[in-house]
């Protein structure tokens, strides 16, 4: 279960369209900083024409896309997994400001505290909306 300012957290604000997160690893308080959306875009032909609509994702049950992190919940189970949302972002540009923010503040690419190992983000103010 994602907790977010304390509590648990399984539904979705209206105008809340992706989150950035922590996840900790409970046995050696190794961390994970990233982000997440709530929903994806998806293109589908329909007589001809490309119809675009919105998908749930798999947020739910989201542990983070670096593969040390995937393998040490495989390992070692989701129980021992801490999960936290930091921020729930209007837009998907805010959330690229935000982790790239945690991330750079909290030195997590150079530091052995945390699983991340690059950041790699384009973001423009326009995008921002905090």
């Amino acid at each position: 279960m994602w907790t977010y300012q304390g509590n648990p957290f399984d539904e979705i604000p209206e105008d809340i369209k992706s989150f950035v997160y922590i996840i900790t690893n409970k046995t050696n308080n190794k961390k994970y900083v990233g982000k997440k959306t709530f929903t994806f875009a998806k293109t589908k032909q329909i007589k001809k024409k490309k119809k675009r609509f919105r998908v749930a994702s798999d947020w739910q049950l989201y542990y983070g896309s670096n593969d040390q992190l995937k393998h040490d919940v495989e390992l070692l189970g989701r129980e021992n997994f801490d999960r936290e949302i930091l921020h729930l972002c209007k837009t998907k540009g805010t959330a690229n400001y935000l982790e790239a923010h945690e991330i750079l503040s909290r030195h997590a690419i150079v530091s052995e505290e945390y699983y991340n190992q690059w950041l790699s983000v384009k973001v423009s103010r326009s995008q921002i909306k905090l």
